[in-house]
């Protein structure tokens, strides 16, 4: 039985965070979160890395298709956050994001690290960007990293 598993390592691998800029104060601990894991633990050389800023959540996988398409990253980690209001309009932003963000990833064969928080309240987005629910930013980030080292070993 053969058995691929991966570690987060990953010195050479260039990376794109497209981050939110809406809810930017919870979205900037994220951002934090992300790239403080992509160097310490993956060994990402901080040139390897680009920060990319847009509107809103809704906005993420248009730029990760993008990002895809350039064929300039190995890597892509998402970060927004999408906080439940009165209206459809969560759903209809949590789930367009998500799907455009799988679809990106499909078409271009590129790991794509979800870390769009979709939380009820800012209370619950403050607790997964750094408080009592780690830092879903640095998930994201390593979920990213591990992904890319097993579709090289799947190659392989």
């Amino acid at each position: 039985m053969k058995t691929i598993e991966a570690s987060v390592t990953a010195p050479k691998a260039r990376v794109a965070i497209i981050v939110a800029r809406f809810n930017h104060f919870i979205n900037d601990s994220l951002v934090d979160g992300a790239v403080d894991a992509l160097k310490r633990i993956g060994q990402v050389k901080d040139d390897n890395i680009t920060v990319i800023w847009v509107p809103g959540a809704y906005e993420i996988p248009l730029t990760a298709k993008a990002v895809a398409q350039s064929k300039k990253y190995d890597a892509i980690v998402a970060l927004g956050t999408v906080i439940r209001g009165s209206t459809a309009h969560f759903d209809f932003v949590a789930g367009e994001s998500s799907s455009g963000l799988l679809a990106a990833s499909l078409e271009y064969s590129i790991p794509v690290g979800f870390g769009i928080l979709t939380t009820e309240s800012i209370e619950q987005a403050i607790e997964r960007a750094g408080t009592k629910a780690g830092n879903k930013g640095a998930e994201a980030a390593l979920t990213t990293l591990e992904m890319l080292n097993v579709l090289k070993a799947v190659k392989e």
